[in-house]
């Protein structure tokens, strides 16, 4: 909060006239705009249109604030409630005009706080954005200590939590408002009338509840293991040595902070499975943002979807944000002017100027099957740490990856060849070769007898891999990645 309030503060002291302050949390920014009123001996009035004259239109309403706002003669700090919809008015933008000119000789701040954007062409050189940003461990943590103290006064509540625990419910709240973290606390109180370290799980599973509101985001449980995953030895290394890199050890070491990884190859081929093992490799969460959920139909509402959330993974660090199949999200760039009013490339400008500026620990994981359609600013040094390549499996990875899914499916891999099963699925994809063994199985189960080595081979035989359908353009994709991309399997299987 110390960052937040030292840069209102100095906007106001600085008579900027007008500053938009982006949250959900109006409480939260009042008390933070009475703390800042104090200080600098200002008195703050608080606007809402519920809290307005009845008899009066909405908008003479919104008028009647801004008159009272230039005429008064005493240093305030006017701060409006959801005051976007007013700003489509032609009166309303107009005495916002007026108070901006008025500000400049007085000492009079107006703060319009929304969690929406919306600024009119007429007001865009005199309004300051400022984001509040989500609560940090200190407020969590001292939210989390008025919570125990209210229940270890009651004779009906108990409190089970040691330090560590402590420290593992404020982990599992950040990225929480506060409102949300009070209510989340109170339900974990109200569950069994005791407050203990099992009550992780609660915070965590509301937590995940909550993020899927957002809409872009999606919080993924990290089941999938690095072992489950086949082949990529090259690959893997790379993210076991970096398995402790937002470690207090690592920074002491001189590490920077990782940016992310584009894992770029063939469909079918492990780069999705790979994403959501690296969660579980470094026990970190891992959010998934849909970019199809990021646009908007709506002016500004796209641009505004991007930064919550970039917002709230940075909120949720050290974090892993996956985005799968990134080249279809940022797709149609160079005609993004003619085709959306640009908004396609504003999006892509705010997320690059993210990747290459970010201090969070927020680990990047994009994933491409085409390398045509990503734009080639993505791909310059600086914005990933690396560009792996993920082929086709060759004959050692094949043999792998048959024996995962068999093993996967409760079997003993001795108990088929799989020798034959490698000679008999050359270009076949990692995901192609699970399906042949799907496909194997349900000949077994329709025959009610155990699937054998001949219900696979014979699926294998019966599949055309995508590798023969699409060979031009995997060729195409090999041939570029040869010279500007790392392979993720750097032996010759």
């Amino acid at each position: 909060m110390a960052d937040i309030y030292d840069e209102l503060k100095l906007l106001i002291r600085a008579r900027y006239p007008i500053i938009y302050l982006l949250t959900y949390e109006e409480d939260r920014a009042e008390a933070l705009l009475r703390k800042i009123s104090s200080d600098l001996n200002k008195k703050l009035i608080t606007w809402s249109a519920s809290a307005s004259r009845s008899g009066s239109t909405p908008n003479q309403n919104a008028a009647a604030i801004l008159d009272k706002a230039i005429s008064s003669a005493d240093p305030e700090i006017y701060m409006l409630r959801d005051f976007h919809p007013y700003l489509d008015n032609e009166i309303v933008i107009r005495k916002m005009r007026d108070t901006v000119a008025e500000f400049a000789k007085s000492h009079k701040t107006l703060i319009i706080v929304s969690p929406t954007l919306k600024i009119p062409p007429e007001l865009e050189k005199e309004i300051t954005i400022v984001d509040l940003p989500l609560p940090g461990r200190k407020d969590i943590r001292s939210l989390l200590t008025e919570t125990l103290a209210f229940a270890e006064r009651s004779s009906r509540l108990t409190v089970s939590l040691s330090e560590e625990e402590k420290n593992s419910v404020t982990d599992a709240a950040l990225g929480l408002t506060l409102s949300q973290a009070r209510r989340i606390f109170s339900k974990a109180l109200l569950d069994n009338y005791v407050f203990d370290g099992d009550d992780v799980n609660l915070i965590l599973f509301e937590k995940k509840q909550l993020i899927r509101k957002s809409g872009s985001l999606e919080y993924y449980d990290a089941k999938d293991t690095i072992s489950e995953v086949g082949g990529m030895n090259s690959l893997k290394e790379w993210l076991v040595d970096r398995r402790e890199s937002y470690s207090e050890r690592a920074r002491t070491y001189g590490l920077p902070l990782p940016k992310g990884l584009l894992l770029l190859g063939v469909q079918g081929c492990g780069k999705s499975l790979t994403s959501k093992a690296v969660a579980n490799l470094w026990n970190q969460p891992l959010l998934r943002l849909d970019m199809g959920k990021i646009f908007s139909s709506f002016i500004g509402s796209s641009e505004e979807n991007m930064r919550k959330a970039i917002a709230t993974a940075e909120s949720l660090a050290p974090v892993i944000l996956w985005i799968d199949e990134i080249e279809k999200g940022f797709s149609g760039i160079k005609s993004s002017g003619a085709t959306d009013a640009g908004v396609t490339s504003r999006i892509f400008g705010t997320f690059l100027t993210w990747m290459q500026e970010k201090t969070k620990a927020v680990f990047v994981i994009a994933t491409a099957n085409s390398i045509s359609d990503l734009p080639p600013e993505l791909l310059r040094k600086g914005r990933f740490d690396e560009i792996f390549f993920i082929d086709l499996p060759k004959k050692a990875e094949r043999a792998e990856i048959f024996r995962i899914h068999i093993h996967k499916r409760g079997r003993k891999p001795s108990d088929y060849k799989i020798d034959e099963f490698v000679e008999n699925s050359e270009g076949f994809s990692g995901a192609e070769i699970e399906m042949a063994v799907v496909e194997g199985m349900y000949a077994g189960f329709g025959r009610k007898r155990e699937f054998t080595t001949e219900d696979i081979l014979a699926a294998l035989r019966a599949s055309v891999p995508l590798s023969r359908t699409m060979f031009e353009e995997i060729e195409s994709l090999r041939s570029w990645a040869a010279q500007r991309a790392r392979m993720a399997c750097d032996n010759g299987g």
